[in-house]
């Protein structure tokens, strides 16, 4: 039986990495696995959405879609959007940038097509595959973040901020989100613990970061919002689903 992967891609000013990860999506080949993947382009102010159309024309459209956002909204937005608009039967969230590498959607995946798990973190701190060195800082700022959301949560997780997050689409799709930007991690960490019966893994990913000349744009005061929505949405229990 032939099974669907929507890939949701949000963008925002990333005209020099989107056409090389739309590559690399598309050179990808999983068995029973078809692919969509859904562009959220979040009002870019350069070149992504030509970039992205170019690509497209150069593939005879290819299983891509592009969806444009009205005004810049955030990545949690144009994680709501594409989430909404995705028709499969898996979600994964990938970065526009060139952090991730989309072959792991194989060990991403095979939790879930064994039957064992819901929900899939591919976590950066985790296993044997090449992570590259840059800032101190940061590695402390994620395990303080995942610390506290592991508190709250009752998970014992060891990267909740990571990108690669992989839903059964029935799962995501009728969990009530509402952070905007990058206090998506901390809701959809808090909301899905609190599922019933959920089923949580983890496995190991590689990590290609970027340096903020690359182009990286999470600050510290993403760092703040995100302990902020670990605390709101771990004590104050928020509506969970729609």
């Amino acid at each position: 039986m032939n099974h669907t992967l929507s890939v949701i891609l949000p963008a925002f000013n990333e005209e020099k990495t989107i056409s090389q990860i739309l590559d690399r999506i598309l050179e990808l080949k999983i068995h029973g696995i078809s692919m969509e993947v859904l562009v959220v382009n979040d009002c870019s102010t350069d070149k992504t959405r030509e970039v992205v159309e170019a690509w497209m024309e150069r593939h005879d459209g290819g299983p891509i879609r592009l969806i444009d956002q009205e005004k810049n909204m955030g990545k949690g937005a144009a994680i709501r959007k594409g989430i909404a608009e995705a028709t499969g039967d898996y979600i994964v969230i990938q970065d526009a940038d060139l952090e991730y590498d989309p072959r792991e959607y194989r060990d991403l995946l095979a939790p879930i097509l064994g039957g064992q798990a819901d929900v899939v973190y591919g976590s950066r701190f985790m296993g044997s595959n090449p992570h590259r060195i840059l800032f101190f800082w940061h590695s402390i700022g994620n395990k303080m973040l995942t610390f506290l959301s592991n508190m709250f949560n009752n998970l014992n997780l060891t990267d909740m901020e990571t990108c690669y997050k992989m839903f059964r689409s029935e799962i995501i799709k009728k969990i009530h989100l509402k952070e905007n930007r990058f206090g998506f991690e901390p809701e959809v960490t808090a909301k899905i613990s609190r599922i019933p019966g959920i089923r949580i893994y983890e496995v190991g990913i590689s990590y290609y970061g970027r340096t903020y000349d690359e182009g990286k744009k999470i600050n510290w005061k993403d760092g703040f919002r995100a302990i902020y929505c670990i605390i709101k949405y771990g004590v104050i229990r928020k509506r969970v689903l729609k």
